[in-house]
């Protein structure tokens, strides 16, 4: 075959169907969107997504740090007072101590005195100790009652004092650093009745 003929026989490209002309026309073009509306639509769409996932993100990021700063203080808080159980177990034995010096003294005997001179010293080692470890006394003897602090047991008349003060604490009360452990008995004064 000859170049000519392939030429012929080739078929020639399609052409574009030819747009509708007449009024009809302009209106089914204005209807359907280009290109170029479809991109600006799906972006607008886009960017609302992006900022709703970004306030969300905010959102959690907060609650997160503000979580991690609760577990912080928890933890803290925990380490602070972890030994509070076992410090309460060890306020009666501190009670014994106290009572059993304030025994009062048995007939001068050096054996008797040396016992009581080997308690006072075991006291005054096993204070030091709940010192250390952050426990204080709560004394409430001649202070104004403080239902926080102390327990009242009893009331009873005095000139002496004004009404709503202690007279006599019956059983000191302990606290760890800023948590009472047990409050301190005590009887209040009250005005005498006529």
């Amino acid at each position: 075959m000859s170049k000519t003929a392939l030429k012929q026989a080739t078929p020639a490209p399609p052409t574009p169907a030819a747009a509708p002309a007449g009024p009809d026309a302009s209106a089914a073009a204005a209807a359907t969107p280009g290109p170029e509306e479809m991109d600006l639509e799906a972006l607008k769409e886009q960017a609302a997504k992006a900022a709703e996932h970004w306030d969300r993100f905010l959102r959690v990021s907060a609650d997160f740090d503000n979580f991690r700063k609760r577990a912080h203080r928890e933890k803290q808080e925990a380490i602070k007072y972890a030994n509070e159980s076992l410090i309460t177990k060890c306020i009666p034995i501190l009670d014994s101590f106290d009572a059993a010096l304030a025994a009062p003294p048995a007939p001068a005997d050096s054996v008797a005195e040396a016992l009581r001179a080997g308690l006072a010293l075991v006291q005054q080692q096993f204070k030091a100790v709940l010192t250390e470890a952050g426990v204080e006394e709560v004394d409430a003897t001649g202070q104004p009652f403080d239902p926080h602090w102390h327990e009242a047991v009893a009331q009873q008349d005095s000139a002496e004092l004004p009404e709503g003060q202690v007279l006599q604490q019956l059983r000191k009360g302990y606290k760890l650093r800023d948590r009472l452990l047990r409050p301190a008995s005590v009887i209040v004064a009250r005005k005498p009745t006529a």
